[in-house]
């Protein structure tokens, strides 16, 4: 009985360590779940916010071709400025990562800022009714890309932050979560809001 009692605290002893290692094994296995999970989360909340910016883009894009016939009929001499926002257009639609997009939608921004300023130099332009809708349409677009690029650089700082941070830097590491791009202006000039309004 006495040797039987020995056997069960010795039983016992290994029993206690064994029941504490199987809990903090539970405890990570539960942290490394909930943090990778919170990546996912963050990911697609990033590819959402970007996609949802790039319904506006796509809309911006279907309007320029309008815009621009409207201009070429007061501003024929003005064929350089014109190809270079159709060339910008083209190339930021077939931008195919999303470095390639930011970089591309900066020089669409650009050219049509320079488009802007050609069409001020025609007041017939102005009065036109077609360009003045094709202007309000193209003014609300911008400022709805503005709103979801704050929106998408917001959700981004997010997932960059968390990549960064220890102890999500490991969980970051070992499942391949790499920072995303923010979508901001390379170019001092163009950080003024593209101005539609003559």
């Amino acid at each position: 009985m006495i040797e039987k009692t020995s056997q069960d605290k010795k039983g016992a002893s290994y029993m206690i360590p064994m029941i504490v290692i199987g809990v903090i094994v539970l405890i990570i296995v539960i942290w490394l779940i909930s943090s990778y999970n919170g990546f996912v989360t963050l990911r697609n909340k990033t590819e959402e916010a970007f996609s949802a910016m790039d319904v506006s883009l796509k809309k911006r894009y279907d309007l320029i071709p309008n815009y621009v016939e409207t201009v070429k009929g007061y501003a024929k001499h003005e064929s350089e400025t014109l190809e270079r926002v159709v060339a910008a257009r083209n190339h930021a639609m077939t931008a195919t990562s999303v470095d390639d997009k930011i970089k591309q939608e900066n020089v669409l921004s650009g050219a049509l800022r320079s488009l802007f300023a050609v069409s001020e130099s025609y007041p017939e332009l102005k009065a036109n009714e077609n360009f003045n809708k094709l202007q309000d349409q193209l003014q609300r677009l911008e400022e709805e890309i503005a709103g979801s690029r704050r929106y998408y650089n917001g959700v981004v700082n997010r997932y960059n932050t968390k990549t960064e941070l220890f102890p999500g830097n490991i969980i970051a590491g070992i499942f391949g979560f790499k920072r995303k791009p923010l979508f901001e202006v390379s170019n001092e000039s163009e950080r003024e809001n593209v101005q539609v309004k003559f």
